[in-house]
């Protein structure tokens, strides 16, 4: 079900095992992957569900992407067929070690960081699940020895016996709050299942501060050796910041000032914490990890510097989707403010943010098909406001708000699917249209 990345690469990996496979998508299906099932003889359709062939089969892999409320998701659950993800299906047919990363904020920029450590080490590895190739497809055509893979709770909501040798979870607020019934604890389980089936050979990495996780965790009978890790040293975290130096503490001991690290903001700190355990753990020596830390170039559409333009720093953060991710990015933001936020809500409680919005911006542009929400919670903050519907009025609005010295800064707590493609299709309109002015 759903014939995109993790679609058709579960349907290669599927037929190289012997198995007989039919790929359904609601949607168009993409060149590229309708050219990758027809090299593989695969049957595929677009644009329907043929109901008689789906409910006919022995077992279903879904696309992270499409809900549990789906019709014919829901027909599959009533007939009592076994539904899993592709990271579920892949992982059957591989021994290779799994690092997993999930948390609500910064599973990407951690993800490729590690990525990043490994293949400077000239460790064997591949990048999968949210970012990269399908692990499916490289399990079946590309197989690596360690497969770090960035996990959404979606993900791991139809994952049952993969094992994570490393699991990371960096953090958990809320977010996709509409796929779980408004329910914060149907989204927090989703995440803790990163843990399932981990044995006293594996590692857990976790942030040590995270309120719910801490919570959570008391809960859980954990076999993976802990590995927490926390702003400052505190009792029982393996990892920390402390005077303006990076501590790891074990397994093997090692540390770096922290100005010499690419990565800056508090956010990222707890992502490097996290990155550098991980790479400890897997026995990478200390010299590659310091050299990975301090030449990383970070992930597009996360706090990307696009242009100074009279004076005026335009700022790329379309991957912040949620609330959170806004917060971290107004946090480690220097100058005064014009914010852009907008797109498609997914239940927000913007309260988070209004200490850090009051207190840091100068003008806020709203972007989106209905910005009703905007209106009703910010107007009231007394900070000047624009209404637009398009990416264009967008930033001819803020180059009209800002002042010299002010940052421009695209983090829009929503989902783009309002007015965008998606997330990158928005950073992307944002980047151009900026480097146009």
């Amino acid at each position: 079900m759903g014939a995109a990345e993790s679609g058709a690469g579960a349907a290669v990996l599927a037929r190289k095992e012997g198995f007989d496979v039919f790929v359904s998508d609601m949607s168009v299906i993409k060149d590229k992957y309708k050219k990758l099932l027809d090299d593989h003889g695969i049957e595929w359709e677009e644009g329907k569900h043929s109901e008689e062939k789906i409910l006919n089969a022995d077992e279903i892999i879904k696309s992270p992407g499409i809900p549990d409320t789906a019709p014919m998701i829901r027909k599959i659950v009533e007939k009592g067929i076994h539904i899993i993800s592709e990271i579920e299906f892949a992982g059957r047919y591989t021994d290779s070690k799994m690092i997993c990363i999930t948390g609500s904020n910064g599973k990407t920029t951690t993800t490729s960081l590690i990525y990043h450590i490994f293949k400077e080490a000239g460790y064997d590895a591949g990048l999968a699940g949210n970012i990269g190739n399908s692990l499916a497809l490289q399990v079946a055509e590309e197989p690596h020895e360690y497969y770090i893979i960035e996990l959404s709770s979606f993900q791991l909501d139809n994952m049952y016996d993969f094992r994570a040798n490393i699991a990371i979870l960096l953090n958990i607020t809320p977010d996709h709050l509409d796929r779980y019934d408004n329910c914060m604890q149907n989204y927090v389980d989703a995440k803790m299942r990163i843990i399932q089936n981990q044995t006293e050979k594996d590692a857990f990495i976790y942030w040590n501060d995270d309120p719910i996780i801490k919570r959570e965790l008391e809960k859980y009978d954990i076999k993976a050796v802990q590995y927490p890790f926390s702003e400052l040293k505190e009792k029982g975290s393996i990892g920390y910041t402390e005077e303006g130096e990076y501590t790891i503490e074990s397994p093997e001991p090692f540390n770096m000032e922290q100005e010499e690290m690419s990565l800056t903001g508090k956010h990222n700190i707890y992502n490097s914490l996290a990155a550098g355990i991980a790479s400890d753990i897997t026995g990478i020596k200390k010299d590659v990890i310091k050299k990975s830390l301090s030449d990383f170039p970070g992930v597009e559409h996360r706090l990307e510097k696009v242009a100074t333009i009279k004076g005026v720093h335009y700022v790329n953060d379309s991957k912040a989707t949620n609330v959170d991710a806004c917060w971290y990015a107004l946090e480690s933001m220097k100058t005064k403010v014009i914010l852009i936020l907008g797109g498609k809500d997914k239940g927000n409680d913007y309260s988070a943010i209004s200490d850090l919005v009051k207190q840091k911006c100068a003008g806020l542009v709203y972007l989106g098909a209905d910005n009703t929400k905007l209106h009703n919670f910010f107007d009231g903050f007394g900070i000047p406001v624009r209404d637009t519907h398009s990416m264009k009025d967008c930033v001819a609005a803020c180059y009209e708000m800002a002042q010299p010295g002010d940052t421009v800064l695209l983090s829009p707590c929503c989902a783009s699917f309002d007015l965008f493609k998606n997330m990158e299709d928005r950073g992307e309109q944002f980047k151009a249209l900026v480097r146009a002015l």
